[in-house]
């Protein structure tokens, strides 16, 4: 307590916001496990699994647009605060006997959480910005490094939450204990968050929203197929395949995404020293392009294993390591150059643009997950993965590099 109470006031309202970005982290991670396997175990076909997560981002999409203006103007605590109340309020409509989880009550459940999640994440980033001093571009990329790196260690500490607590307690069981840690933050974050944090002084327009410079909007558009590329092989196809085609068994699934996710965090916090081996000590435009071309690599030959059925499982499993490691170092890139790119007196809104492109790429990549697993198996997800993760090298090439002009003000996420 003596160490804490000899903290700046910065630095404690960062550990708030940290923690409360943390615990919210933990539980949505639980929470996406749980709806995959118990929907399953129910009968559901993939693509009706990955329905279940369409209201989820359609409004995470809404939300990161939106959510940007809404902080600037009523600050960000009170967002990251309703954030945690509407999650909240999503566990509790899953407190409900089996025969009223329909498709559309799960949806609807679905869409508060991703409403949720987005202005918590916002919230949280756009925060942390606020934060760092202006100038220091090597502090800043370690901080956003570090912050992405320990929300998705969490996140896959959530797979593993979830994936146990199904086989220990049921899904109800399992959604009590998340509401009660929920309860928990939110009443911490009431008692502990400034109630001015990141309230802008002028009151921006609606249309500023969409009003970017072209490095957001390059920089959006690549993040889009970015994550597109991921979850169209990682959120639905990947856990059905491993519980049926393998015969895994739920606790099984539920831990090896979860150690995935645990080493892309901790790779993704250790990105820097990885960036900075021979190169400039923070990235830009041409690092984004040639740490996407190696990523691309991984799931094009992970498709041709399976499609030409050549020791699949040990090509899942390598491939999943390998896409992991290569798949963390771009994201942590573009995590870092969003904050850098964006205006200190909008960061709200130019950060929820970009998480807006963000989610919408998860939306396009849980969509096809379902159809194309469904229709025509798991080589036929990871070789579009391939492709889409082409199209962002292609749009990284429209970015800024450290010999072009950069935007005066460069900060933090």
């Amino acid at each position: 307590m003596s160490l804490l109470s000899g903290l700046s006031s910065d630095i404690k309202q960062y550990l708030t916001i940290t923690g409360n970005y943390w615990v919210f982290t933990l539980t949505d991670g639980a929470l996406r496990m749980l709806v995959v396997l118990h929907f399953h175990q129910l009968g559901y076909s993939p693509l009706q699994i990955a329905l279940l997560f369409l209201f989820y981002e359609i409004f995470g999409v809404i939300t990161n647009l939106v959510g940007g203006w809404l902080g600037a103007v009523i600050g960000l605590n009170r967002t990251m605060q309703l954030g945690l109340g509407l999650q909240i309020i999503a566990l509790s409509m899953l407190l409900v006997p089996n025969h009223w989880l329909t498709v559309g009550w799960v949806m609807c459940a679905q869409a508060v959480s991703g409403i949720a999640k987005d202005l918590n994440k916002m919230s949280a980033k756009s925060s942390i910005k606020l934060l760092v001093p202006s100038g220091a571009e090597s502090t800043l990329y370690r901080w956003v490094a570090l912050l992405t790196g320990s929300k998705n260690t969490l996140k896959g500490a959530g797979f593993f939450l979830g994936g146990t607590l199904l086989s220990l307690y049921g899904f109800q069981g399992a959604v009590l204990f998340m509401l009660g840690l929920l309860i928990v933050a939110c009443l911490i974050s009431l008692m502990t968050l400034s109630k001015k944090l990141g309230l802008s002084n002028s009151k921006p327009t609606f249309k500023q929203l969409f009003a970017k410079r072209s490095a957001i909007n390059y920089l959006s558009a690549a993040r889009l197929f970015l994550f597109a590329s991921r979850d169209i092989w990682f959120v639905v196809a990947l856990p059905v395949y491993l519980s049926t085609t393998l015969s895994w068994d739920f606790w099984q699934v539920g831990s090896l995404l979860a150690s995935w996710l645990i080493s892309y965090g901790g790779i993704q916090a250790l990105t820097p020293r990885l960036t900075g081996l021979g190169l400039p000590s923070t990235p830009d435009g041409i690092s984004a392009f040639y740490w996407a071309l190696t990523l691309a690599v991984t799931p094009a030959l992970m498709a041709a294993a399976l499609y030409f059925n050549l020791h699949t499982s040990y090509a899942v499993f390598i491939g999943l390591a390998l896409f992991g490691l290569f798949f963390s170092v771009n994201s942590s890139i573009h995590s870092y150059l969003i904050v850098s790119y964006a205006d200190k007196t909008q960061v709200a809104m130019d950060v929820g643009f970009y998480y807006m492109a963000n989610a919408g790429g998860r939306l396009l990549g849980t969509v096809l997950s379902g159809y194309l697993y469904q229709c025509y198996g798991l080589a036929s997800c990871l070789a579009l993965s391939s492709i889409f993760i082409l199209f962002a090298a292609i749009l990284s090439t429209a970015l800024p590099t450290l010999s072009s002009n950069k935007p005066s003000v460069l900060l933090t996420d």
